[in-house]
């Protein structure tokens, strides 16, 4: 039940009765707007938070202008605290901390002397270490303020005045960019480089109806104090920039440094002696810390998530140096980059969010072209009171000076005022018509002041003022004298920023990224010849190298066991396995044991059932295909790539009739034609492979009738080199049988009986 008044007891006298809901959310909301407008989001004027602004004239009231010594941060601290800003020292100091860093700023505000931090993620020293003062961009912000060009307000104690924003010209919002978190609403602002932020600005000066396409061919993109490469597209930018939300992803630069011409090697592969390679670091995201990445790269080795990388070194000394080792030369170095690009934060998407107080401190978020023509307006605003501010100034001089040039007209008769009367004041106000002003000053010269030249100066200094007088009034009535002469004063500031300055240089490079591939996973793997060996009791590892096969028989095994299985792969080959009750297993050939022991129990690897055998230990290949036959005589052709197995639990690929095995898996090569079958009756039926289906999954067609028994063995064949097989013994001899038409018949046949000299046990190998 929601609560009234009515409902609470007499209050003490002084208190105000009202619903605690009510009362809460009243204070709730004055919190958060104070923390919008008084905190966490930038005035799009001159970009500063209240707490930057006030470092900032603290320090100017300090002298600490660039060409000053240093002074002590807490020096400085303490003066914000004190007298402006009565929050804790350690914001304060962090925020000073911020305008100091080189990798934070892209136009530093405060110039740093000590440790103020650093790209790897170090904290800065204590205050009491370190020292600083203003920057040249600084001054250039705040430049105009003792002209009369913004309003003042008390400090919260009211002993002392503050700005309420900076005049200066420098577009501090977009050059520097800013980011808060403030109640229900944030801010993510880009650094911008000065240049082409005031080139988009004359832009709008000259036309104020341009298209947002007219400021993108000046705005790029965001050009970050680190560098980097930002990959997006020219839509992803223009719609980010257009709603003033979005985000741009950056990539580190891969380069050993730069031309004689100023720009990047590309490749950032520097050879080494003996074929080999690594990758060069040159410059990594924005806001990312160099030692954490690192840490990250190093963790993406130790839990091989990252096999083809051997090794991470940081050399940086003055300038951003991070190695990276391949596990070897034949890495693909584009691989090697793109898997580190998912992987790490080498690539990173900063947010754009371009909400910002407007000129009645408003939380807005802008769009490029409307927060340029907001900041242009208020530009004019601060001209005009300029200009105004001069006049003023320029008014009580002339005063001063027309009482000055009366005085050397009737020098003798003011002399004489002055000698005979006792209040000389009020006569020569009388006689002369002068202002108070005036008589005070006539009466306050000295003097040297009488002499002739000084005459001539006075009037010579009445006429440059009369005309500049002039000028001002002009520029205050007319808006096209206003833009001119911004746009004048906005070139002016574009020569001291502009691309070819070593400030103002272009530092974030744009490219976009080809489209994203899919990485195989054997690119993550280091290619290399090993031999697989599989015992009869399940024992499975890989020796390195391609071991001949008539030395596999020195291969070692546990008492009573011996070698069921063995063939040459590459580390990158997936491995298949098939069990005799259809199923089929993958297991990567770099997952393997070494060959130095006996390996391990491939049934740790894969779930097979214990009452299954291995019939098959095969490479799997992309286009390869396999004859598939089960006991009963049934059988079919499988691709490779459909039988691979994602799981440890496998793929059921044939499917068998009761007390019927799978009992042959043999790869079929390219230009086989035919397939040979026997049965255990030792009866042989050839008949063509086009007759056999392929099928992914499946019982398969009938391949030989028997009337008792079942299928024995089968195989391919190239029908025209005839039907091979291997003799009895150890002599390693095979005999081939060309003339195949009296077993040549058609499938599912029962065939008869071998040619003379066929093995005994009914086997092709």
């Amino acid at each position: 039940m929601a609560s009234t008044t009515d409902d609470l007891p007499p209050s003490e006298p002084g208190n105000i009765d009202t619903p605690f809901d009510s009362a809460l959310s009243e204070r709730y909301l004055v919190y958060a707007l104070s923390t919008i407008t008084a905190r966490s989001l930038p005035d799009l004027r001159d970009g500063l938070k209240p707490v930057h602004r006030r470092l900032l004239w603290a320090m100017r009231a300090m002298r600490l202008d660039p060409s000053q010594g240093y002074k002590k941060s807490a020096r400085v601290v303490g003066d914000v605290i004190g007298k402006f800003h009565p929050h804790g020292d350690t914001a304060v100091y962090d925020a000073m901390v911020r305008l100091a860093q080189d990798f934070s700023l892209r136009y530093p505000l405060v110039d740093g002397q000590g440790n103020f931090g650093n790209i790897d993620g170090d904290n800065a020293a204590a205050y009491r270490y370190t020292e600083a003062r203003l920057t040249r961009v600084a001054i250039d912000l705040m430049q105009g303020l003792d002209e009369g060009t913004v309003d003042f307000k008390p400090t919260y104690n009211g002993e002392d005045e503050e700005p309420e924003i900076m005049p200066g010209l420098f577009p501090n919002l977009l050059a520097n960019g800013a980011s808060g978190i403030a109640v229900g609403m944030a801010t993510n602002i880009p650094p911008h480089n000065a240049a082409e932020v005031i080139d988009a600005a004359l832009v709008l000066i000259e036309n104020p109806k341009a298209e947002l396409a007219d400021l993108l061919e000046h705005v790029k993109g965001p050009d970050f104090p680190t560098g980097g490469i930002i990959v997006d597209g020219p839509e992803t930018i223009r719609h980010a920039y257009e709603t003033g939300r979005g985000g741009f992803r950056v990539r580190a630069r891969f380069s050993l440094g730069k031309h004689a011409d100023g720009s990047w090697e590309e490749t950032g592969i520097e050879k080494q002696p003996g074929g080999t390679w690594q990758l060069v670091i040159s410059e990594i995201p924005y806001g990312v810390a160099k030692g954490k990445l690192i840490e990250q790269i190093a963790q993406l080795i130790a839990d091989k998530k990252l096999p083809i990388l051997e090794d991470v070194r940081d050399e940086s000394a003055e300038d951003l140096r991070i190695v990276l080792v391949p596990k070897s030369r034949n890495v693909d170095p584009e691989i090697l980059k793109e898997s580190l690009y998912r992987l790490s934060e080498l690539e990173n998407r900063f947010a754009l969010n371009l909400n910002v107080l407007d000129a009645t401190r408003t939380p807005k978020v802008m769009g490029l072209h409307q927060l340029l023509t907001e900041w242009l307006q208020h530009q004019i605003i601060v001209l005009v009171r300029r200009a105004k501010h001069r006049i003023a100034k320029i008014d009580d001089r002339l005063e001063l000076v027309a009482g000055y040039i009366i005085a050397f007209l009737n020098l003798d008769r003011i002399i004489e005022i002055i000698r005979t009367e006792d209040e000389p004041k009020p006569v020569m106000m009388a006689e002369f018509l002068l202002t108070d002003r005036q008589a005070e000053a006539v009466l306050n010269m000295r003097l040297r002041s009488l002499r002739k030249l000084e005459e001539m100066e006075l009037k010579r200094e009445q006429a440059e003022l009369t005309a500049e007088r002039d000028e001002l009034a002009k520029l205050v009535e007319s808006p096209a004298r206003q833009k001119t002469r911004l746009r004048k004063d906005l070139e002016k500031l574009r020569a001291v920023y502009g691309l070819d300055t070593l400030l103002g240089a272009r530092r974030t490079t744009l490219a976009e990224a080809a489209p994203a591939r899919d990485i195989p996973l054997d690119a993550m793997i280091e290619k290399e010849p090993v031999t697989v060996i599989l015992s009869k009791r399940g024992w499975i590892r890989a020796q390195r190298g391609h071991v001949a096969p008539e030395q596999w028989g020195e291969f070692k095994f546990k008492e009573g066991d011996e070698l069921a299985f063995a063939t040459r792969a590459q580390t990158t080959d997936k491995l298949l396995i098939a069990a005799s009750d259809g199923r089929f297993y993958t297991v990567g050939a770099d997952k393997l044991p070494g060959g130095r022991g006996f390996g391990e129990p491939l049934r740790l690897m894969v779930d097979i059932d214990p009452d299954a055998r291995i019939v098959a230990l095969i490479p799997a290949s992309a286009e390869g295909r396999l004859l598939l036959a089960s006991s009963s005589g049934h059988g079919f052709v499988a691709q490779m790539s459909e039988v691979v197995a994602e799981t440890r639990k496998g793929r059921n690929v044939v499917n068998l009739k009761p007390k019927a095995q799978l009992g042959v898996v043999r790869p079929i090569a390219a230009d086989h034609d035919s397939v040979a079958v026997i049965g255990e009756n030792r009866k042989l039926v050839v008949f063509p492979l086009a007759e056999v289906p392929v099928m992914a999954r499946g019982q398969g067609v009938m391949l030989q009738k028997y009337r008792d028994g079942g299928l024995s063995d089968a195989t391919t064949f190239v029908f025209s080199e005839g039907l091979s097989w291997a003799m009895g013994g150890d002599t390693g001899r095979t005999r081939t049988e060309t003339d195949l038409g009296p077993w040549r018949v058609a499938r599912s046949a029962s065939g008869r009986m071998p040619p003379t000299g066929f093995p005994r046990n009914n086997r092709f190998d």
